[in-house]
């Protein structure tokens, strides 16, 4: 058997994070490669939140529709799951955890974990019963889930870990016995793969950049950024401030900037539209800026715990004037990573706001990395010393003016949101004006394009493009159909539009965009810029991932 798809589902505050968290690191030395997605109501306690773990002998990377098995941690936790599911799905769980018209549909198998958890001391333990339960299906090495438990709860007491090794153990056992003849192939290399979310991958991405401050208001789904900055905080000497609003946020952002920082703030798209006329003031005062947007389905708070690309337009054409900017969409963590890294040093060098565009889906999910060369990640810092006459605006040919900040040289280090000279103060001269303005519009004129990735034959016929968390499936589509004349074309960098990647769209005899939003906006955009027409658009927006299954089965049309 060369993969299996499990979903675990449950009420939010029932443990299946905990559950999560265990698992991807148990599978990870036992040798099995894994792709983790979840699917979150808007709610603290009580919903129904599925966690699905795709379990493979071979590296994946995408979410799939298909479900062998279905774990239920309460009633009704099979509610939504119906589409999912197929005839030979086996369902796991307590006898009334399974309504009676889902007996007839489908396979059933009961097992009663809190019972399990019961005999060894308490029905807390339910959530390590799964765990063994599940790894007892899989045929795990027992004793790897012991040492994980006995690591991970070595703090509440010798006790408490015999009692959960107990559970566990327990429920190996009758995973084992239910005898459903499951063997992944496994790869020794996995385990010295780390299996991180794409959360984590931000996270390092930015400390690596050398973020020393952030702030934030949190908001679903880019919280887990300031947590998890937080975390390191001590660590990597970052300064971490929970803002009273997203306003007050990218005030601080620019504020650190202007005193030497390297700072970042994370938002989604509501926040993200209350800071614009911040943005604004990174475009007139020449202040960098970096900012993490999570998106998810608006308009409005929308699905708050949802995914969509809804928000690629606003942060392009966000602000009033006009400004140069970056942005970046990574798709895979390694993306992540990489991306987050370059977003600091293109902010400091060429002194302009620069946006890392996720989504929902993309920071909850989670895979085996591979190995990133944090040597070849070298920092640029281009803070200078002032002299007497400093000039913070000089019209340069570039288009870049020497950034200093205060108390660094001898020179005053003016900066103003109003229209200015070349030494920061205000003028209603409209020469001035002009060559100002005329100075912060060439800035990128020398910028370095992050080229987009084509996966699959370099001699295509049709050419699916995507960009951010589109990545995955892209790129499995393309490894089954890359037989059939057809490559995809993943966009890292959604703006600036990389110039090489023209030439690769012309190339093609038929254009088809994959994004996930309603009109196609990435599409728009290279049609404003320059005039290519896609013949087709597949998009989705009802807040759910696209599935490797609907991909390959649209892209099968186009090329069968």
């Amino acid at each position: 058997m060369e993969e299996i798809s499990i979903v675990l589902s449950g009420e939010a505050g029932t443990g299946l994070k905990t559950v999560e968290g265990l698992f991807t690191e148990l599978l990870r030395q036992s040798g099995c490669y894994f792709y983790m997605s979840k699917e979150i109501m808007s709610r603290i306690r009580g919903g129904n939140n599925t966690t699905q773990f795709r379990v493979s002998g071979k590296k994946v990377t995408s979410y799939v529709k298909k479900t062998d098995y279905v774990i239920v941690l309460n009633k009704g936790a099979l509610y939504r799951l119906g589409d999912r599911m197929r005839e030979d799905t086996v369902i796991i769980g307590p006898a009334d955890f399974i309504e009676d018209e889902v007996r007839s549909r489908h396979k059933i198998k009961e097992v009663d974990f809190i019972e399990v958890a019961k005999k060894a001391g308490n029905p807390k333990y339910v959530n390590t019963a799964i765990l063994g339960f599940i790894s007892g299906m899989l045929n795990l090495d027992e004793s790897m889930g012991e040492k994980l438990l006995a690591k991970k709860l070595g703090k509440k007491g010798e006790d408490v870990v015999e009692k959960n090794i107990e559970a566990f153990k327990n429920g190996a056992e009758l995973g084992r016995g239910c005898e459903f003849g499951i063997k992944i192939p496994t790869d020794s290399k996995v385990a010295e793969k780390p299996a991180i979310s794409g959360t984590e991958a931000l996270v390092i991405g930015s400390l690596a950049g050398g973020c020393n401050f952030i702030t934030s208001y949190p908001m679903s789904p880019s919280t887990g950024i300031l947590v998890g900055m937080a975390g390191k905080a001590n660590e990597y000497g970052v300064a971490v401030e929970q803002a009273e609003d997203e306003i007050a946020a990218i005030n601080m952002v620019l504020g650190a900037w202007y005193a030497g920082a390297r700072a970042m703030a994370s938002t989604s798209g509501g926040g993200f539209a209350l800071m614009t006329e911040g943005l604004s003031m990174s475009g007139i005062g020449e202040t960098p800026a970096v900012i993490h947007l999570a998106q998810r389905p608006g308009p409005g708070t929308g699905l708050p715990t949802r995914t969509e690309q809804g928000d690629l337009n606003l942060v392009v054409h966000a602000g009033h004037g006009e400004f140069p900017r970056v942005v970046l969409a990574p798709g895979s963590l390694e993306d992540g990573i990489v991306l987050s890294q370059k977003a600091f040093n293109i902010a400091d060098k060429y002194q302009v706001p620069v946006v890392i565009l996720s989504d929902a889906h993309y920071v909850n999910q989670a895979y085996n990395l591979d190995k990133v060369d944090f040597s070849k990640m070298e920092n640029e810092y281009f803070i200078a010393e002032s002299e007497k006459g400093y000039k913070r605006y000089l019209v340069t040919e570039n288009g870049r003016s020497s950034r200093a900040v205060p108390g660094y040289g001898k020179g005053l280090v003016c900066v103003d949101s109003d229209e200015h000279d070349e030494t920061g103060h205000i003028t209603e001269d409209f020469s001035v004006r002009v060559a100002q303005h005329d100075k912060r519009m060439r800035k990128l004129n020398d910028y370095k394009d992050i080229e987009p990735e084509l996966i699959g034959p370099k001699e295509y016929k049709t050419l699916v493009v995507g960009w951010g968390s589109t990545y995955g499936v892209l790129r499995e589509a393309a490894d089954r159909l890359g037989d059939y004349g057809l490559a995809c074309l993943h966009y890292k960098q959604v703006y600036p539009l990389p110039d090489i990647s023209r030439e690769l769209l012309e190339k093609a005899e038929k254009l088809i965009l994959l994004e996930q939003n309603y009109s196609g906006q990435f599409g728009g955009l290279i049609k404003k810029e320059w005039g290519i027409e896609f013949d087709r658009k597949i998009l989705k927006y009802d807040g759910m991932q696209f599935s490797l299954e609907e991909v390959e089965e649209e892209l099968k049309k186009e090329v069968l």
